[in-house]
Order: structure tokens, then sequence, then C-alpha cells
């Protein structure tokens, strides 16, 4: 506590030998962000750039690499600096800011999936309806409540720790996200109930809405041509992918950092490391090679780039 200042500050304690590793960590973290930051870039620019990719599905992936670039620019900018730092601090509100990010961005993702393998079913499963339901007014309004949605259910979570005093300052991890509940002096029962809630509304739900879609297109396009079979398999496959990817991650995040205390602290590293650096660069990869014509204009791309190298 800096009582001069009036600031909380809690110690960041999750790293692993920073002394001996602060250059190694740095290295790999900033090449892993320049990396996020111009895979996930690359991707967009391709989308907004060609007309033939200003379908819904497109803009959902567009979306998605957008919430991975703006969730990485929430937690890279402050490991950078905390690796070279002799403290590894932050201050609570920052801290509060950080987790708040953190989670929006996270079920935003899920909303997002969802909205994802909605337009898959009604492209797969009714085609003739497709323009009619699949509407610019449609497609602006789920993206609005992927986002908005995630920023209303969690500020109420936040405001619930408003009047709460700390009485730990040494968190076990390298940001901030649930392990911050248990440095306050006591035990909220309303936010550990409210807390569920969000998971089930933010989370559980959209996976449970994306694997009924997904069931329904496996019905529809097993009973039809292989020309369908085709489709529903090059869409919905990278889909599944990310969302199985994100769905373990997530499960760390939420129900192993409970467990942190029995958790060696290079594990906890590890699984944190995965966090923030795996899955933002799976998505790129992910999308960029298995969706068609995405593939196929970033091999112009790359084809361009070459011929103007040499």
């Amino acid at each position: 506590m800096d009582v001069e200042l009036n600031v909380t500050y809690i110690i960041l304690d999750g790293y692993v030998e920073m002394h001996k590793y602060r250059y190694l960590y740095f290295v790999l973290m900033f090449t892993a962000y320049i990396l996020i930051i111009c895979s996930n870039c690359t991707v967009v620019c391709l989308i907004c750039i060609h007309r033939n990719l200003h379908e819904p599905m497109y803009i959902f992936i567009a979306a998605l690499l957008i919430n991975s670039v703006l969730y990485s620019t929430a937690i890279y900018p402050k490991l950078l600096i905390d690796f070279l730092s002799d403290k590894q601090i932050i201050s609570y509100s920052a801290c509060l800011c950080q987790g708040l990010i953190h989670y929006i961005l996270a079920y935003s993702e899920f909303l997002l999936l969802a909205a994802m393998s909605y337009d898959r079913y009604v492209s797969i499963c009714k085609p003739l309806q497709y323009a009619a339901i699949m509407k610019k007014t449609t497609t602006g309004v789920l993206l609005a409540l992927a986002w908005l949605v995630p920023v209303c259910e969690v500020a109420v979570a936040v405001s619930f720790t408003v009047d709460i005093k700390l009485c730990g300052f040494t968190l076990k991890g390298i940001f901030c996200n649930n392990s911050l509940f248990s440095l306050y002096c006591v035990h909220l029962e309303a936010l550990s109930v409210y807390g569920v809630i969000i998971l089930l509304n933010m989370a559980l739900l959209p996976v449970l809405f994306i694997l009924f879609t997904y069931t329904r297109i496996l019905i529809i396009s097993y009973g039809s041509c292989r020309e369908v079979r085709r489709k529903a398999a090059h869409t919905c496959l990278p889909h599944l992918m990310v969302l199985i990817n994100f769905s373990c991650l997530i499960t760390y995040d939420v129900i192993i950092v409970r467990l942190e205390s029995g958790i060696p602290k290079s594990a906890r590293l590890i699984m944190t490391l995965q966090v923030v650096l795996y899955h933002p660069l799976f998505n790129p990869i992910i999308y960029g090679l298995k969706m068609k014509e995405i593939s196929k204009h970033l091999r112009k791309l790359f084809c361009v780039v070459t011929l103007l190298s040499h």
C-alpha cells in the first residue's frame, strides 16, 4: 500500500526465476505479440478488402480475430514491462480493469462462436431463406450483442467488489483474473453465485447452442448430397476446433485457478502462458488455412510479397 499516493499495489507472483530468464521471457513474448498482431490483422484486412468476403461468416471471423488482438493488447504490454522491471506489481484499479477486459473478451468469444454456428445452420439447413434471415442488420445486431451483453454482465460482477477491502496483496499469477477474489478480506456468497450465473449464460449456454446447431447440420448434411457434406465440413470444422481449444483454456482459467495452492508454480505459469499465447495465434492459423476463400487470398498475398521482395 502506497499511503502517500493512496494507491494499492498488488504483487504478481506467478513468474518462475524471473531474475534468470527475464530477457528470454521478453524476447519470446514480444515475438509472440508481434506475430499475434500481424497474423490476426492480416486476415482481418483481407476480409475488409475483398468484397467476396463481405459475408456474415467472414465478418464474424474478423470480429473473432479483432477480439484476439484486443485481448492480447490488454495483457501483453504489461507482461513485457514486468519482464524488464525489478518488481512485478500492478495497481488494484489497473488489475480490476485488466480482469474486466479479460472476461468481457473471453465471454464475447463464446457469443461470437454461437453467432457463427447460427450463420452456418441457416446457410446449410435453410439455404433458400439465408439471404432473408442473415441480413446486414441481423449481423450487426448479433455483433453488438456479442460485445455489449458481456460488458453489462461483467460490470455488474465488478460492482460487487467496490466497497470490499483487500487483506492480501500477492497474486499467484502473471495477470489479473479470478484469482483476485482470493485477496479480498471477506468471501462474498452473492458474487460467487453471480459468477456461476455469468458462466452459465456466457459460456455454457452458447456452447450447448453451438453443439445443437452443429448436430442439426450433421444430420441434414448426412442425408444430403456430397457437395452439402463438403461445404459443412469445410466451414464448420474450423469453428469446432476453435471452440474446443478455447473451451479447454477457459476451463483451466475458471476451475483450475481456484485450486492454485495445489498446483506447482511452473505448471501454473505454463498453463497461463497457453491462455495468452496459444489461442490468439491458433485462430488466424486455423481460419487462414482451413477456410478456402481466406486461404486463397492469403496465397495470393504471399506471392505478391515474394515477388516484391525479389
